[in-house]
């Protein structure tokens, strides 16, 4: 069991056919909010194997981890990123930004971790393990040097990056991109006015063509900001939705890790 469909479908990339890997959440689920049900506990306890993402980005959950290291075999795959590289907005441990995946080198890094926990629980997996790692990383790498012309393109022309939460800041600092949002780093916070007026001098200091609601979270208040933009003769599209913490439904574009990137990379492109 993986918490989420992003995490699972990393999982799925490594394990092959080996296991049967089943996400927590379904897609579409916003994971800072989650709440474990009795359904999930029993899915839970009963895995052969829990993987997670950490960095509080399951924030409801953090203990449910912390007992079942007791009796469960479980892989925390934020372990294998360095602590340096993490993005941090305060010095308390929930305030680490949970959103590596948008670093495509960060997530890499996170699942070569989760392969080499995977070989050890499993030493008999461990040469179908390396050769299906060797395969998805290369596509990660591919992934990777187009998110870079993109990006790169865009900066040429000045651009900036504005989303509902934010979930895009290792995407900004990996890439090169300035990116601004409404929301912190978890969807609990509600923005305030003071959010909404700073977001629309923003749009208008840059000229911001188009600015990205989420899947997992409502674009009520992104409207409000389109409005308040348009009364200051600033027009902007109201983009999107972007794939921010959950993948879309199976046998979509944007229903594995790779083409949800890549979805989110063409839209804001």
């Amino acid at each position: 069991v993986a918490t989420t469909s992003i995490l699972a479908d990393g999982i799925k990339n490594l394990v092959g056919e080996n296991a049967e890997v089943v996400a927590l959440m379904p897609a579409g689920v916003d994971p800072h909010l989650y709440k474990a049900s009795v359904r999930d506990l029993d899915l839970l306890t009963n895995a052969d194997l829990v993987v997670y993402h950490g960095l509080y980005l399951e924030g409801k959950m953090t203990e449910i981890f912390e007992k079942l290291t007791l009796t469960q075999s479980i892989i925390d795959v934020s372990q294998g990123v360095p602590q340096d590289q993490l993005i941090r907005s305060g010095p308390e441990a929930h305030s680490v930004d949970p959103h590596i995946w948008f670093d495509i080198n960060l997530w890499s890094k996170a699942l070569k971790h989760a392969s080499e926990e995977l070989a050890k629980w499993k030493p008999e997996w461990r040469s179908i393990i390396e050769l299906n790692s060797a395969t998805y990383f290369k596509k990660l790498e591919t992934l990777e040097q187009e998110t870079r012309t993109k990006v790169n393109e865009l900066k040429s022309k000045n651009q900036v990056l504005v989303t509902a939460h934010d979930a895009f800041a290792y995407f900004g600092k990996a890439y090169g991109l300035e990116v601004y949002s409404l929301q912190g780093l978890s969807t609990l916070s509600e923005p305030g006015l003071r959010d909404l007026t700073e977001l629309i001098q923003i749009i208008q200091e840059h000229q911001v063509k188009a600015i990205f609601a989420e899947q997992t979270i409502s674009p009520k208040a992104l409207k409000a900001v389109a409005n308040g933009a348009a009364e200051k003769k600033q027009n902007v599209q109201l983009a999107g939705p972007l794939y921010t913490d959950s993948l879309d439904a199976p046998d979509t574009p944007a229903g594995t890790y790779l083409g949800m990137f890549a979805t989110n990379l063409n839209i804001i492109y």
